[in-house]
């Protein structure tokens, strides 16, 4: 019975090791799964991007973005995963509520500040998923940047400005709906730490994006808080040159700044038709931004009574 009892372990620990191999494969198959998965889906974008249609996007971004979320949990460290969630709620939030909120603070200013409210956790999830993108390759990234800006953003390199330009999108964009909690507003220099190290990178990214992100911040401030409508105007020419016109983005942003802050109503109403007329198929990359902010330009022309005081 000794002998026989000693023949059968051996076969009893095989079987023990052939399962735990097949354990492990299916783990790593699994995480290979994930990862190209994941990699799919990071490369997607160009898919809603160049949709002709606003509202199936907006019906569709949130299972996209549960699904990237869900992804992440199994693989949190995936570069692309992380940038798809700062970049898609960023502009999901944008597009799709924080628009919402403009528009219905009119007519009904108690569900304007709920969308309002919606608006600000989104931004907030963007900016901490692009925090953690920086964090990938450069540790400790979020604690040394608020402790020395200028110092931790030396740091980072050319294939981290979609992670600044989204970070600081998503941030700018929290901040500028917070305007009431003066922690949040402290964190504008930040902000324009981010972007401005991206403009020292690649001044050039996405044809302009980060001087359209620049009208808006130098514009939207008044001189004592560091703004400037002179380097507004400097960034929409650059924009507009990078683009080549193609881009509503500029106009838009330069009408709602510069010209409502100097009350040049005709130079308002001469951008914002001008957006109108952006031909949203001339560059199919760039249709679905052109449609929304068109939008907007649209909106923006129905309140000039309210905005100018003529």
């Amino acid at each position: 019975m000794g002998q026989v009892g000693n023949r059968r372990r051996p076969g009893k620990m095989a079987v023990g090791a052939v399962g735990v191999l097949f354990f492990l494969a299916g783990c790593s198959v699994k995480k290979f799964a994930i990862r190209k998965l994941g990699d799919a889906l990071s490369e997607a974008g160009a898919t809603y991007t160049s949709d002709d249609d606003p509202e199936l996007i907006r019906g569709a971004l949130p299972f996209s973005l549960k699904l990237i979320e869900s992804l992440l949990a199994q693989s949190p460290n995936h570069r692309g995963l992380l940038l798809s969630a700062a970049s898609g709620f960023t502009q999901y939030s944008y597009a799709f509520v924080q628009e919402d909120a403009e528009e219905a603070e009119d007519r009904d200013p108690q569900a304007s500040e709920a969308l309002r409210q919606r608006a600000r956790r989104l931004y907030r999830r963007a900016r901490d998923y692009g925090l953690r993108g920086l964090e990938q390759d450069h540790p400790g990234f979020g604690n040394a940047f608020r402790s020395s800006a200028g110092a931790a953003a030396k740091e980072v390199g050319g294939n981290d400005v979609p992670f600044l330009y989204w970070t600081a999108a998503s941030w700018g964009s929290l901040v500028s709906l917070s305007k009431d909690d003066p922690e949040l507003l402290a964190d504008l220099p930040l902000v324009e730490a981010l972007m401005r190290r991206a403009l020292e990178l690649e001044e050039g990214y996405d044809q302009g994006a980060l001087h359209e992100f620049m009208i808006t911040f130098e514009g939207s401030r008044s001189e004592t808080m560091g703004g400037s409508l002179s380097r507004a105007r400097q960034h929409f020419d650059r924009a507009m040159e990078l683009s080549r016109g193609q881009r509503a983005a500029a106009l838009v942003s330069l009408a709602e700044t510069v010209c409502v802050r100097s009350q040049n109503r005709a130079e308002f109403e001469a951008l914002l038709h001008r957006a109108l007329a952006v031909d949203p198929d001339a560059r199919p990359e760039w249709r679905l931004a052109n449609l929304v902010m068109q939008r907007r330009a649209r909106w923006l022309l129905g309140r000039e009574d309210l905005l100018f005081a003529e």
